[in-house]
């Protein structure tokens, strides 16, 4: 085949597909409908012509077309684009623990405390299925509707402009949210580190000013060795932490004179309210659900995701049980929260020090995705999405400039860190780990389930049981939510919190 021949053909398969991207999104943006046949589109696999049932590109044009172009971000690979589709599967896994190892495992021995080890650890076993079901419908949704780049997308293709806005709305405040929880997770650590050396609200700045040039990189790739750092670094404190406790005489909150016994209950009495807002900080530590789909967005296969879920969930489970029971058993009911301030003065100093790179990154890659998630809404579909011009450096720098205040006013506004995380758990991570997957599960089954013949009992099971995670997730949402709200008031009232305190938040002074 001469060069020009090559030239056209490839010229030919690019109008092809990003036409039929183009077409589908739109679609989906107008009436928030997608067919079987666009389930199955260019794309997402080999397309079936109405007419003979061939296929309308072969499974070799196919390979090519998804090596040029991507359902969201256009052409890729060109000399003059930002190739985004770039991070494999084993960089895929680290970044999916990462995003969930972080503020959630603070958490998990104090709720275990609150709640009871034997129903403590059911609640997080179960949270721990749920959400692995709901990452690999993440996964499926994306491969069957390329052209979703946030739940945002697939609220508008399922629902039309309204489930879009509300989608799209939750999405963006969990992660900006989070990345505020981060801010207060950060500045506990300075205040541990220096004794409380200045105002918290000055270490909140601190983390803001430290995050905002990391999270302007352009692509989840450029994160990639500070994200190994951050997940060793987190893991590693815990640990230290958990081997302190066990092997020491006593944690640093509980009486340093006289004999002391750790209190272990197979059933906790909480109140209504405590019981749901640890219940929410539960959720918490499995809540990174709705960053997974931007993540799967920027594979080289997204076919992979699968896989890296799988790993990663098995991992974090294992770990969040082993570090929840070993400080549960050990130090109950003197276990701080965060986890780390339960070992000594010295102990806790040098775990937040170990831990900040990955409360940086925790802060990092949340501020980042919240602000691409806007990037990508105002400029998909035009030349400055995957180009770097000025125009496309200057939407991403005020995107990641816009969302790195508003987190940093959350942070200053609620310096409650128990009961922030609690609370954007409860209210944004249900709707957007559970109830968002469970109603993608059900829109895509629903035009074979149509059809009387295909309802096998695999089926119907699934049907029951994504219904039944609509109904859990409505519960943790509503209880999570109420308790929450009255920790962070009995909070304020006990320990006299304010906006823009200056207060140690670390218990070091």
């Amino acid at each position: 085949m001469s060069a020009s021949s090559s030239t056209s053909l490839r010229e030919e398969k690019l109008s092809r597909s990003t036409s039929a991207a183009s077409t589908a999104f739109q679609s989906s943006r107008a009436d928030g409908k997608d067919s079987v046949s666009r389930s199955t589109s260019l794309l997402g696999g080999v397309g079936k012509n109405k007419k003979d049932g061939k296929p309308d590109v072969t499974q070799g044009e196919l390979g090519a077309i998804e090596e040029e172009v991507d359902g969201v971000f256009g052409e890729q690979g060109g000399a003059d684009t930002i190739d985004y589709r770039s991070v494999g599967w084993v960089w895929t896994s680290i970044i999916l623990m990462k995003l969930q190892i972080g503020l959630g495992v603070l958490n998990i021995p104090s709720s275990l405390g609150t709640l009871g080890l034997v129903p403590g650890l059911i609640i997080l076993i179960l949270f721990a299925g749920l959400t692995g079901w709901t990452d690999v419908v993440i996964g499926n949704f994306k491969l069957n509707h390329p052209q979703v780049y946030s739940l945002a997308d697939c609220g508008r293709l399922m629902y039309g402009r309204i489930g879009g806005v509300v989608f799209g709305f939750a999405t963006w405040m969990y992660m900006a949210m989070v990345t505020g929880s981060a801010f207060i997770g950060i500045s506990t650590a300075f205040n541990a580190i220096t004794l409380h050396a200045t105002c918290t609200a000055v270490w909140v700045m601190v983390a803001a000013v430290v995050t905002y040039p990391l999270a302007s990189l352009p692509k989840i790739e450029s994160l990639k060795v500070l994200g190994w750092i951050a997940l060793v670094s987190i893991v590693s404190a815990v640990m230290i932490v958990v081997i302190s406790v066990a092997v020491g005489d006593r944690p640093a909150l509980a009486p340093q004179d006289g004999p002391f016994t750790p209190e272990i209950k197979a059933f906790g009495t909480p109140t209504f309210a405590q019981a749901m807002n640890a219940v929410a900080n539960l959720l918490l530590a499995f809540a990174g659900t709705p960053a997974y789909l931007p993540v799967a967005c920027e594979m080289r296969k997204p076919s992979d995701f699968r896989k890296a879920v799988i790993f990663s969930q098995t991992v974090m489970t294992a770990f969040y049980i082993v570090v929840g029971v070993v400080l549960y058993t050990y130090a109950n009911p003197y276990i701080a929260s965060p986890a780390l301030g339960t070992a000594g003065v010295l102990v806790k100093r040098i775990s937040y020090g170990i831990a900040l790179p990955g409360l940086f990154f925790t802060a990092i890659i949340y501020n980042h995705l919240a602000a691409k998630f806007i990037f990508v809404r105002v400029l998909r579909g035009s030349h400055h999405l995957n180009h770097p011009t000025a125009k496309h450096w200057a939407v991403w720098l005020s995107c990641t400039g816009a969302c790195l205040l508003f987190s940093y006013i959350v942070a200053e506004a609620i310096p409650v860190f128990s009961g922030l995380v609690g609370l954007v758990s409860a209210l944004f991570g249900t709707m957007m780990a559970l109830h968002a997957e469970a109603l993608m599960y059900l829109y895509d089954t629903w035009a074979v389930f149509k059809v009387k013949e295909r309802r096998t009992p695999l089926m119907w099971f699934g049907i029951f049981f994504n219904l039944a995670i609509l109904v859990i997730a409505t519960v943790v949402m509503g209880g999570g939510t109420y308790g929450s709200v009255l920790n962070i008031r009995d909070d304020y009232s006990t320990n006299g919190g304010r906006p823009w305190s200056c207060a140690d938040n670390s218990g070091s002074s």
